[in-house]
């Protein structure tokens, strides 16, 4: 018996995994809506479809999962671009549903047309430059090899967004529900193998290395190597520096952590590789403009450097290596310890390296003070935070420096930072997103105005009771504009400053609960008084705008 392709479009993501679409309705992807109405997928409705993409994202982020965002045509669509844009950029498998109209007035000026046909506005190029894949399915004779494209992208070891626009009325035809036999819809799962080409290379590196570092990136978090990377670090001694997006790699409260390495850091890991190091073992990193130092060459000149990727595009992307391998970082990482003990070679960290570190963390020694003062109540909040949790918390920060600096990331903890295309308005929906997914508490961290830019977004968390905490810090500017009209403009501010409205007020509209915090007392009521693992809570922290941490942004 043959069923409607929205149904089978509903079918394919309960195969691949998807349990939550978070999206809008619209009349031209209604069809699929209806299929949604008896599946296990639960339709999460946002208030903006750029809200539904990075919801979407979060929920990625959080389970490791395939997600989907479905919006209608025309504005429902382009209203998804900055969400699928930082899935491109974070390589998120995001699957993107979207309708169009009816493939018979196609170029005759149809409402909401977006098929590229007589001077209507074209979704498919305005998404080819942030898809992996995209297509208009305007039949479905073809539609087995567009799945089979979908999933690929979907499924692989580098993933990226996917978008499939179906016309209305190809949303309602019929076809055989078997089309779906002959899809993949499961991933290839890796097994740790210690004769992945060039593992015994690394591995002869290590050894001869005195003093070997591991600089570890968000690759490693996707690879779930966390556990392997610091049983590695203690088996040998080798302190870990981590990219920005790496936080949390290995606890940053062990002694072996250097912190992240990158220009919005304290130094401690630039000055260790550059002072010490003899071997930089890269692992999953971008090396982006914000951890190299805008690429500076004194981390890796006069040293050997190892690089493990499971992308072959980033292998020697930015320097040569002498051992480069394109593999999974769990399989690699797995496979040197387990030749390292096999050898029965191990070098348990010595006291005067444990000294080295410690010293480079001190702030008393510090040669790169980032901040001077003026924001004691943020590094007060996140010094209680560490306190207070432990262990099993999620953090989407869209701020990104003060926690870099002030928040040491357990190995129970998760930190997303928002370092895709760093667009505001991210970390709230996000976090709502990764709530569908986890019942630990979440807290996110922004400043107010990336918090205008999605504030209402948190009536979607009281709509489905997803508990928050929304850490914004205020200032009434846009700071990071304003400091680098202070240091690069002779201070001539424009654009960067605003009228708050009265964040209490807000919250008592949206029914949720409000803490102001202007001294280190308010911090001690709000982490001994507030119930910060299952209400929603809006959290305003008072800060100075004309005091600006201690760095440059101009190139």
């Amino acid at each position: 018996m043959k069923i409607k392709v929205s149904e089978l479009i509903v079918r394919y993501m309960e195969r691949l995994g998807v349990d939550h679409v978070f999206g809008m309705p619209g009349a031209h992807i209604l069809p699929v809506y209806d299929s949604l109405y008896g599946s296990p997928i639960q339709a999460v409705l946002a208030k903006h479809e750029q809200g539904a993409a990075f919801m979407a994202g979060g929920y990625i982020r959080a389970s490791g999962k395939i997600s989907a965002c479905v919006a209608t045509a025309g504005p429902g669509a382009t209203n998804l671009v900055t969400g699928v844009a930082n899935a491109y950029a974070d390589k998120q498998p995001l699957l993107i549903i979207t309708g169009e109209t009816p493939t018979h007035i196609f170029g005759r000026g149809g409402l909401q047309e977006s098929s590229g046909e007589g001077g209507s506005i074209d979704q498919v190029s305005l998404f080819k430059g942030i898809t992996r894949y995209n297509r208009v399915v305007e039949r479905t004779d073809y539609l087995p090899q567009v799945l089979n494209q979908a999933s690929k992208i979907l499924l692989s070891d580098s993933p990226g967004p996917v978008l499939l626009s179906f016309p209305f009325n190809i949303q309602n035809e019929r076809v055989d529900p078997a089309i779906l036999d002959g899809i993949k819809t499961t991933r290839h799962v890796h097994t740790p193998c210690e004769a992945s080409p060039g593992i015994g290379d690394l591995v002869a590196l290590i050894g001869q290395a005195r003093q070997p570092v591991i600089v570890a990136g968000y690759g490693c978090i996707r690879a779930g190597a966390q556990p392997v990377i610091a049983a590695l670090s203690q088996h040998m001694g080798i302190p870990v520096a981590t990219s920005l997006k790496g936080k949390g790699v290995i606890s940053e409260q062990s002694p072996l952590s250097l912190g992240s390495l990158g220009v919005t850091s304290s130094g401690c890991a630039y000055r260790y590789i550059v002072d010490h190091a003899d071997l930089v073992i890269f692992l999953g990193l971008g090396y982006n403009e914000r951890t190299s130092y805008l690429w500076d060459r004194a981390l890796t000149d006069g040293k050997r450097v190892a690089q493990v990727d499971n992308d072959q595009a980033q292998l020697e992307k930015n320097f040569l290596a002498d051992v480069a391998i394109n593999v999974d970082i769990h399989e690699a990482v797995s496979g040197v310890l387990n030749k390292l003990q096999h050898q029965r070679r191990h070098r348990p960290p010595s006291p005067e390296l444990l000294a080295r570190i410690e010293a480079l963390n001190s702030s008393e020694n510090n040669d790169y003070q980032l901040f001077h003062s003026g924001f004691a109540l943020i590094e007060g909040f996140f010094s209680r935070l560490e306190r207070a949790f432990p262990q099993d918390i999620i953090v989407f920060d869209d701020n990104i420096i003060f926690a870099q600096n002030f928040f040491n990331v357990s190995s129970g903890n998760r930190y997303y930072p928002n370092s895709g295309i760093s667009s505001l308005g991210h970390a709230v929906p996000a976090a709502i997103g990764a709530r569908f997914h986890t019942d630990q508490p979440i807290f996110t961290v922004l400043g107010d105005g990336g918090f205008q830019m999605c504030c209402m977004e948190l009536m979607t968390a009281v709509n489905y009771h997803k508990p928050l905490n929304v850490v914004m810090f205020n200032n009434s500017s846009m700071g990071l504009i304003r400091k680098n009209q202070f240091q690069h403009y002779e201070g001539r501010y424009i654009n960067c400053d605003f009228v708050n409205p009265d964040y209490r007020l807000l919250a008592a509209s949206f029914g949720i609960g409000y803490q102001r915090i202007d001294n280190e007392g308010d911090l001690d009521v709000l982490f001994r008084d507030c119930d910060l693992s299952e209400s929603i809570n809006l959290i305003e922290i008072m800060i100075d705008k004309d005091v600006f941490p201690n760095y440059s942004s101009k190139r």
